[in-house]
Protein backbone atom coordinates (compact mmCIF):
# COMPACT_ATOMS: atom_id res chain seq x y z
CA UNK A 1 0.00 0.00 0.00
CA UNK A 2 1.35 3.28 -0.91
CA UNK A 3 2.26 6.04 1.51
CA UNK A 4 -0.98 8.13 0.89
CA UNK A 5 -3.24 5.74 0.43
CA UNK A 6 -2.00 4.51 3.80
CA UNK A 7 -2.71 7.53 5.32
CA UNK A 8 -6.35 8.05 3.88
CA UNK A 9 -6.85 4.42 5.01
CA UNK A 10 -5.95 5.34 8.35
CA UNK A 11 -7.95 8.81 8.60
CA UNK A 12 -11.30 6.38 7.52
CA UNK A 13 -10.18 4.03 10.33
CA UNK A 14 -9.98 6.69 12.75
CA UNK A 15 -13.19 8.31 12.03
CA UNK A 16 -15.22 4.58 12.21
CA UNK A 17 -13.32 4.67 15.57
CA UNK A 18 -11.49 1.42 14.69
CA UNK A 19 -8.14 2.98 14.75
CA UNK A 20 -6.67 3.57 17.91
CA UNK A 21 -4.67 6.89 19.41
CA UNK A 22 -1.15 6.23 18.55
CA UNK A 23 -1.54 3.52 16.01
CA UNK A 24 -0.32 3.13 12.26
CA UNK A 25 -2.17 0.85 9.87
CA UNK A 26 -0.13 -2.78 9.15
CA UNK A 27 -1.62 -4.98 6.30
CA UNK A 28 1.19 -7.62 7.25
CA UNK A 29 1.13 -8.70 10.68
CA UNK A 30 5.08 -8.26 12.42
CA UNK A 31 6.66 -10.59 14.10
CA UNK A 32 7.27 -10.20 17.47
CA UNK A 33 8.29 -12.40 21.21
CA UNK A 34 10.25 -12.57 23.34
CA UNK A 35 13.18 -15.64 23.61
CA UNK A 36 13.04 -18.34 21.01
CA UNK A 37 9.72 -19.99 18.95
CA UNK A 38 9.20 -23.44 21.22
CA UNK A 39 9.01 -26.31 19.42
CA UNK A 40 5.24 -28.26 19.44
CA UNK A 41 5.30 -31.84 20.12
CA UNK A 42 1.64 -33.16 19.59
CA UNK A 43 2.38 -36.40 21.94
CA UNK A 44 3.26 -34.28 25.19
CA UNK A 45 1.59 -31.06 24.71
CA UNK A 46 -1.65 -30.59 26.88
CA UNK A 47 -3.48 -27.63 28.27
CA UNK A 48 -4.54 -27.30 31.92
CA UNK A 49 -7.37 -25.57 33.58
CA UNK A 50 -7.10 -24.58 37.17
CA UNK A 51 -7.05 -22.94 40.24
CA UNK A 52 -10.25 -21.51 41.57
CA UNK A 53 -12.61 -23.79 39.96
CA UNK A 54 -15.04 -26.80 40.20
CA UNK A 55 -13.83 -28.72 37.73
CA UNK A 56 -9.84 -28.40 36.91
CA UNK A 57 -9.26 -29.99 33.40
CA UNK A 58 -6.83 -30.92 31.59
CA UNK A 59 -7.08 -31.90 27.60
CA UNK A 60 -4.20 -33.70 25.19
CA UNK A 61 -3.94 -31.96 21.72
CA UNK A 62 -6.14 -34.53 20.62
CA UNK A 63 -8.97 -33.78 23.02
CA UNK A 64 -8.72 -30.19 22.97
CA UNK A 65 -9.37 -30.02 18.74
CA UNK A 66 -12.93 -32.25 19.50
CA UNK A 67 -14.16 -29.00 21.75
CA UNK A 68 -17.13 -26.73 20.22
CA UNK A 69 -15.21 -24.43 17.52
CA UNK A 70 -16.38 -21.01 16.28
CA UNK A 71 -14.71 -17.84 14.14
CA UNK A 72 -14.42 -14.11 14.26
CA UNK A 73 -13.57 -11.41 12.41
CA UNK A 74 -11.50 -8.66 14.30
CA UNK A 75 -9.21 -5.44 14.66
CA UNK A 76 -6.06 -6.28 16.48
CA UNK A 77 -3.52 -3.93 18.14
CA UNK A 78 -0.10 -4.11 18.81
CA UNK A 79 1.83 -2.01 22.06
CA UNK A 80 4.50 -0.81 19.23
CA UNK A 81 1.59 1.16 17.55
CA UNK A 82 0.95 -1.10 14.12
CA UNK A 83 -3.02 -2.02 13.89
CA UNK A 84 -4.20 -5.04 11.85
CA UNK A 85 -7.65 -4.91 10.37
CA UNK A 86 -9.96 -7.78 9.49
CA UNK A 87 -8.25 -10.67 10.91
CA UNK A 88 -10.10 -13.55 11.09
CA UNK A 89 -9.44 -16.08 14.27
CA UNK A 90 -10.62 -19.42 14.46
CA UNK A 91 -10.55 -21.59 17.90
CA UNK A 92 -12.73 -22.68 21.01
CA UNK A 93 -14.38 -19.24 22.63
CA UNK A 94 -13.38 -18.80 26.47
CA UNK A 95 -16.95 -19.15 27.23
CA UNK A 96 -17.05 -22.66 26.10
CA UNK A 97 -13.43 -23.37 28.87
CA UNK A 98 -15.28 -21.50 31.53
CA UNK A 99 -18.99 -23.47 31.22
CA UNK A 100 -16.77 -27.11 31.31
CA UNK A 101 -14.33 -25.73 34.67
CA UNK A 102 -17.02 -23.77 36.19
CA UNK A 103 -15.33 -20.66 38.05
CA UNK A 104 -16.27 -19.83 41.90
CA UNK A 105 -18.02 -16.86 42.61
CA UNK A 106 -14.25 -15.03 43.82
CA UNK A 107 -12.26 -16.05 40.32
CA UNK A 108 -12.04 -12.69 39.28
CA UNK A 109 -8.95 -13.19 37.08
CA UNK A 110 -7.31 -15.08 35.10
CA UNK A 111 -3.58 -15.75 34.79
CA UNK A 112 -2.52 -17.24 31.45
CA UNK A 113 0.33 -19.70 31.07
CA UNK A 114 2.41 -20.36 27.80
CA UNK A 115 5.37 -21.95 27.14
CA UNK A 116 8.78 -21.41 28.87
CA UNK A 117 7.02 -19.81 31.73
CA UNK A 118 5.77 -17.11 30.13
CA UNK A 119 2.43 -15.36 31.86
CA UNK A 120 -0.18 -12.79 31.34
CA UNK A 121 -2.89 -11.22 33.60
CA UNK A 122 -6.64 -10.62 32.45
CA UNK A 123 -9.62 -10.13 34.23
CA UNK A 124 -12.64 -12.61 33.77
CA UNK A 125 -15.07 -9.91 32.71
CA UNK A 126 -13.05 -9.57 30.00
CA UNK A 127 -12.72 -12.82 28.83
CA UNK A 128 -15.93 -13.03 28.90
CA UNK A 129 -16.93 -11.29 26.04
CA UNK A 130 -18.28 -12.63 22.65
CA UNK A 131 -15.13 -11.97 20.50
CA UNK A 132 -12.47 -13.64 22.75
CA UNK A 133 -10.98 -16.79 22.14
CA UNK A 134 -8.57 -19.54 22.59
CA UNK A 135 -7.28 -19.84 18.49
CA UNK A 136 -5.62 -22.53 16.38
CA UNK A 137 -5.71 -20.61 13.37
CA UNK A 138 -5.42 -17.14 11.71
CA UNK A 139 -6.73 -16.01 8.56
CA UNK A 140 -8.11 -19.39 7.12
CA UNK A 141 -4.52 -21.35 7.84
CA UNK A 142 -3.03 -22.59 11.18
CA UNK A 143 -1.47 -20.38 13.08
CA UNK A 144 2.05 -20.55 12.03
CA UNK A 145 4.93 -21.14 15.08
CA UNK A 146 5.56 -17.34 15.31
CA UNK A 147 2.20 -16.26 15.94
CA UNK A 148 1.53 -18.90 18.70
CA UNK A 149 1.20 -22.21 16.97
CA UNK A 150 -0.52 -24.27 18.01
CA UNK A 151 -2.86 -22.21 20.61
CA UNK A 152 -2.83 -18.68 21.40
CA UNK A 153 -5.32 -16.58 23.55
CA UNK A 154 -7.27 -13.76 21.22
CA UNK A 155 -8.27 -10.68 23.53
CA UNK A 156 -8.97 -7.94 20.65
CA UNK A 157 -9.68 -5.32 22.83
CA UNK A 158 -6.90 -5.28 24.68
CA UNK A 159 -2.98 -5.11 23.33
CA UNK A 160 -1.63 -7.94 21.67
CA UNK A 161 0.90 -8.96 24.42
CA UNK A 162 -2.65 -10.01 26.30
CA UNK A 163 -3.25 -12.41 23.48
CA UNK A 164 -0.65 -14.80 24.53
CA UNK A 165 1.03 -17.10 22.16
CA UNK A 166 1.83 -20.85 22.79
CA UNK A 167 -0.80 -21.00 25.27
CA UNK A 168 -0.10 -24.20 28.19
CA UNK A 169 -2.87 -22.84 30.60
CA UNK A 170 -4.88 -21.06 32.78
CA UNK A 171 -5.15 -20.14 36.36
CA UNK A 172 -8.35 -18.70 37.98
CA UNK A 173 -7.24 -16.55 40.78
CA UNK A 174 -9.20 -13.99 43.38
CA UNK A 175 -6.87 -10.76 43.26
CA UNK A 176 -4.92 -9.59 40.22
CA UNK A 177 -0.97 -10.25 40.07
CA UNK A 178 1.27 -9.03 37.35
CA UNK A 179 2.38 -11.32 34.32
CA UNK A 180 5.65 -11.52 32.69
CA UNK A 181 5.10 -8.28 30.54
CA UNK A 182 3.55 -6.65 33.47
CA UNK A 183 6.50 -7.35 35.54
CA UNK A 184 8.78 -5.40 32.86
CA UNK A 185 6.82 -2.28 33.15
CA UNK A 186 3.65 -2.89 30.87
CA UNK A 187 0.22 -1.80 32.06
CA UNK A 188 -1.57 -4.20 33.88
CA UNK A 189 -4.64 -3.51 31.56
CA UNK A 190 -3.50 -2.44 28.60
CA UNK A 191 -6.36 -0.90 26.97
CA UNK A 192 -5.31 0.27 23.43
CA UNK A 193 -8.07 3.14 23.09
CA UNK A 194 -6.60 4.17 26.36
CA UNK A 195 -3.03 4.16 25.21
CA UNK A 196 -2.29 2.06 28.49
CA UNK A 197 1.34 1.30 27.28
CA UNK A 198 3.38 1.43 29.86
CA UNK A 199 3.08 1.16 34.33
CA UNK A 200 3.23 4.88 34.27
CA UNK A 201 0.16 5.71 31.33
Amino acid sequence: MFTSDRKRKEEEMRARHRLPPGQALTEKWPVLHYGDVPRFDPARWDFRVEGLVENPLRWSWEEFQKLPRTSILTDIHCVTRWSRFDTVFEGVAFKVIYDLVRPRPEARFVMVHAEQDFTANVPVEDLLRDNVLLATHADGNALTPEHGYPLRLVVPHLYLWKSVKWMRGMEFVAADRPGFWERNGYHMYGDPWKEQRFDYD
